[in-house]
């Protein structure tokens, strides 16, 4: 009784902040907010309540009563990560972002535009090219990832190898602190050494130490011109010699992604597009750049690819032949998704020149445990994501995933690498944390999120296990 007097009171006081019309509290809404895109992790505690905020106001007069009654706090977009980000392992209040979605300006002269969080990539991407202007970062859920997210993860996409992620585009962020303070982290200019960088310490920390209310971002101009195409090769060996060999001749394409076999296989499957299917692997590569550097380019990667014995060579000679191949691409994950009635993507990161070492290792640990797996991902940076398709529902299956999970995560550390090059920590690898950050600067971090949130209401249990 005392439990449902006090959800009421806190459901009132949401109301009464925000309006009625922003708040739901039935079991079957708080169900279904209280959930995202993992599958692992068993979701067993539903928030009280679910709060649309419009202003940034509002969300510091929520932080106020929250942090006064040491409510929980779990700042939420679209819902789409793979970590267990944005869920309520401890209930509290869900602040759902999607009705903070304005672009609020574009100014070209300085190039930069101040979004709120709720805005979708995709949108801000095709808002800023009608001003002949580019934003990079291009998670692999861009039409439907919203920028509080992707900063809140500091995500990624095949354009990192050459633009950098997420947290290379942010300047400035209105941030909204524990105790409902409001401050900014930055400025408007390009350079910033006035202080430290608090930007960089808000970027990727899911949410923990502060509530992002809007982001400027920085965009560069819009190349000229692009050009896509797909090599194939019969040896991992050779595919990784190739994008050495690219790089070595000071050439830096846009993207250079990595697909298995069993990846083609899968998309060919699901959703034919002519993919080779009998091949090790292939590189999907773009350049950008002026039309008149283009030329050479192209022609000397032919040549690198062509010297590394890759068996065919497609380039798209269309904008629906690039389209084509890029959907192919992005159709990864839904095509694995099709094997089974789950499908866990991983997110691990090395050094470039173990690429090869990783991912012969993940095929052998994924043999060993039985799970099927298509392995993809940004082979110019170094991150690999294991598609894994499996049935949750099957107790051995499940504990399979799991022992084969810390044996990757093992394998990644072992190579000089980490848990996630951009899809995070969250909860469902909080628990791996120590294999990759020191004790002394594990303790540091704790430090900072103990002095920025001591009760700790903002998104509790998250990159740290509190086991």
């Amino acid at each position: 009784m005392l439990e449902t007097i006090l959800k009421s009171k806190l459901v009132k006081t949401m109301e009464n902040i925000a309006g009625k019309e922003n708040v739901l509290s039935s079991k079957e809404d708080l169900y279904v907010y209280s959930t995202d895109s993992t599958n692992i992790t068993n979701q067993d505690e539903l928030a009280q309540a679910v709060v649309f905020p419009k202003t940034t106001e509002q969300v510091s007069e929520i932080l106020k009563y929250a942090n006064k009654k040491t409510v929980p706090i779990i700042a939420r977009s679209a819902g789409t990560n793979v970590c267990g980000a944005c869920l309520p392992k401890k209930g509290g209040i869900i602040l759902d972002f999607s009705k903070m979605n304005k672009i609020i300006e574009i100014n070209k002269d300085n190039l930069i535009c101040k979004v709120e969080p709720g805005v979708i990539v995709e949108d801000l991407q095709k808002a800023v090219e009608e001003y002949d202007l580019f934003y990079p970062p291009d998670p692999s859920n861009l039409k439907v990832s919203m920028i509080g997210g992707s900063i809140g993860l500091s995500s990624g996409g095949p354009h990192t190898f050459k633009y950098g992620s997420t947290k290379d585009f942010i300047i400035d962020l209105e941030v909204v602190l524990a105790d409902g303070t409001i401050i900014n982290t930055g400025c408007e200019c390009s350079k910033n050494v006035t202080g430290y960088n608090l930007t960089q310490l808000f970027i990727g920390s899911e949410g923990t130490l502060g509530i992002i209310t809007q982001a400027t971002v920085r965009l560069i101009p819009k190349p000229e011109a692009k050009r896509v195409m797909l090599a194939y090769f019969n040896t991992l060996e050779d595919t990784s010699k190739t994008v050495n060999d690219i790089i070595s001749n000071l050439i830096t394409p846009s993207v250079i992604d990595l697909m298995d076999k069993n990846t083609l296989q899968t998309i060919e499957s699901f959703y034919p597009s002519g993919l080779l299917t009998d091949k090790e692997a292939a590189l999907l590569i773009e350049i950008d750049g002026f039309n008149s550097t283009l030329d050479e380019q192209y022609q000397k990667i032919i040549e690198i690819c062509q010297n590394n014995n890759s068996s065919y060579i497609q380039t798209a000679k269309t904008k629906e032949e690039e389209e084509k191949i890029w959907i192919s691409r992005r159709s990864s994950f839904g095509a694995t998704a099709k094997l089974a009635p789950n499908v866990v993507t991983e997110d691990v990161v090395v050094p470039r020149e173990n690429i090869v070492a990783l991912v012969r290792g993940i095929s052998i640990i994924c043999n060993k445990y039985e799970l099927k797996t298509c392995i993809m991902g940004h082979i110019g940076d170094g991150n690999i994501h294991p598609n894994i398709a499996l049935d949750l529902r099957n107790p051995k299956e499940k504990e399979n995933f799991l022992k084969a999970k810390e044996e990757l995560f093992n394998l990644a550390v072992s190579l000089r690498g980490t848990l996630s090059g951009e899809h995070g920590i969250g909860c469902e690898k909080s628990q791996f944390i120590t294999k990759a950050v020191a004790p002394d600067t594990l303790k540091l971090m704790k430090q900072i999120k103990k002095l920025l949130d001591p009760k700790n209401i903002l998104n509790p249990d998250k990159i740290f296990s509190e086991e």
